[in-house]
């Protein structure tokens, strides 16, 4: 995704990924059978601390959106994801306005889209600590066809105060993307990861498994 420049409107993407749950000593899949693959590029470690926000009836999470202000990362921001249309989500992304203070002040221009959904007071709802390292999976011409992220997240409902702990695995269609077949791509993915010891993920997202869904 492309960050918006400031005063302009949100940037947009369409996410299509898997997700897989993994153990914590389970090893990195072997990604050289997927089609279009030519190369994995180098470990790019990040730090990301996304506060996920909704209205006490949880509006927003009912209506298929999640709310989020997220440091750290290629793509730090407030981020708006949409409900799941065919094999991926729409996903609108705001510059960070609040400096370093990490501030849960939700800029106008996100309040202004998701007023058809609610005017009601946003309070926090998750946090979601995340020590991600990610690779490019590049084809010949080095275009990125794909992102590998092997998480280590750290969710609070901050309702509860519940703390959870766990490793997935994520893998996310770039850009590059447009000449390789997803479902071919996808099925290819699948069969490396469940050879490396992963499974299909238990929970739809993060935001879901640190709620307890």
């Amino acid at each position: 995704m492309t960050a918006a420049e400031p005063g302009a409107g949100p940037a947009q993407s369409f996410e299509v990924e898997l997700k897989f749950d993994v153990d914590d000593d389970t090893p990195l899949p072997d990604w050289s059978g997927l089609p279009g693959v030519a190369s994995v590029g180098a470990a790019e470690p990040r730090e990301l601390d996304a506060r996920y926000l909704d209205t006490a009836e949880l509006t927003l999470a009912r209506a298929g959106y999640a709310l989020r202000r997220r440091s750290g990362g290629p793509d730090a921001g407030w981020h708006l994801k949409g409900p799941k249309v065919g094999e991926g989500r729409v996903e609108l992304q705001w510059p960070l306005d609040d400096g370093a203070s990490g501030a849960l002040v939700v800029p106008g221009p996100v309040l202004a889209e998701i007023e058809p959904l609610t005017g009601e007071p946003l309070s926090p709802l998750a946090r979601i600590r995340n020590a991600r390292t990610a690779y490019a999976l590049r084809a010949a011409d080095g275009s990125v066809i794909a992102e590998f992220a092997d998480d280590h997240v750290i969710a609070t409902d901050e309702r509860s105060g519940l703390e959870r702990r766990w490793r997935e695995w994520e893998l996310e269609l770039g850009a590059g993307a447009a000449p390789v077949d997803p479902a071919a791509f996808f099925a290819a993915a699948e069969a490396a990861v469940h050879a490396a010891g992963g499974r299909a993920a238990a929970s739809a997202s993060k935001l879901a498994r640190a709620l307890g869904a």
